[in-house]
């Protein structure tokens, strides 16, 4: 028997657990800016749920975006150590691969998440078996640019107004740690890598500051100025 522990961070924070494809916990905390208080507890109180321990995992599964920069690392980070600590394989996968493979779309559609800054994450999914396959993304853009196709995922919600024109398609508003769990491999690999889609907000430095403060100085080169101005008087 084989016990999955699935982590998604690419949204808020959410925690699965399965045994050979059935889920036995899915939990989450729907807080964007919660992830690094509360994903650990969250993965403690789902195996205490279903009387496991970290010790019984036999893989890790963890959503690798897009998401916001922050939140994404936190989970991926978390899965690299919970795997490295176990000495199991970590499976990473596009976490909007999760809801496309709940959907019940049809030949072609979206599925989208809020990528705040009035943008979306988003891919574009071809039915398939046993379910629908990637085939274009992720990528990030204004609502207006998606595909003209159905849409699907949180991203709907989001940005309602933005999409009314959109038709809908039947499935998940939310990711699924749970579904992850109970699908463990059988979702395409995206490596181990985050899936940003735009770069930190913090930056290197391009140039070197002084560590002086500016405005004495300044007030130094005025005062020796004057003074040259004064002996150059006659």
């Amino acid at each position: 028997m084989t016990l999955v522990l699935a982590l998604d961070t690419s949204t808020d924070v959410r925690v699965g657990i399965a045994r050979d494809g059935e889920v036995l916990a899915r939990s989450h905390v729907a807080d964007t800016r919660q992830h690094v208080e509360q994903l650990i507890p969250l993965v403690r109180a789902a195996l205490r749920d279903t009387g496991a321990r970290i010790t019984d995992v036999d893989l890790v599964c963890v959503g690798l975006g897009p998401g916001p920069f922050t939140g994404l690392r936190v989970g991926i980070v978390a899965a690299q150590t919970l795997a490295a600590v176990r000495g199991v394989p970590l499976h990473g996968v596009c976490s909007l691969d999760i809801i496309a493979a709940a959907a019940n779309g049809p030949e072609e559609f979206v599925v989208a998440s809020d990528a705040r800054r009035k943008e979306l994450y988003w891919a574009r999914y071809a039915a398939g078996t046993p379910f629908a396959q990637r085939v274009d993304g992720p990528h990030v853009s204004a609502p207006e640019e998606l595909p003209p196709l159905p849409v699907v995922g949180p991203g709907v919600a989001a940005y309602a107004d933005r999409l009314a024109d959109r038709p809908r398609t039947d499935g998940p508003q939310v990711i699924d740690a749970g579904l992850l769990a109970a699908l463990g491999t059988s979702l395409p690999s995206a490596g181990t890598q985050p899936l940003y889609l735009r770069r930190p907000d913090a930056a290197e430095p391009t140039r070197r500051k002084s560590a002086l403060a500016r405005t004495p100085i300044k007030r130094a080169r005025r005062h020796q100025a004057r003074n040259a101005d004064d002996r150059g008087r006659p």
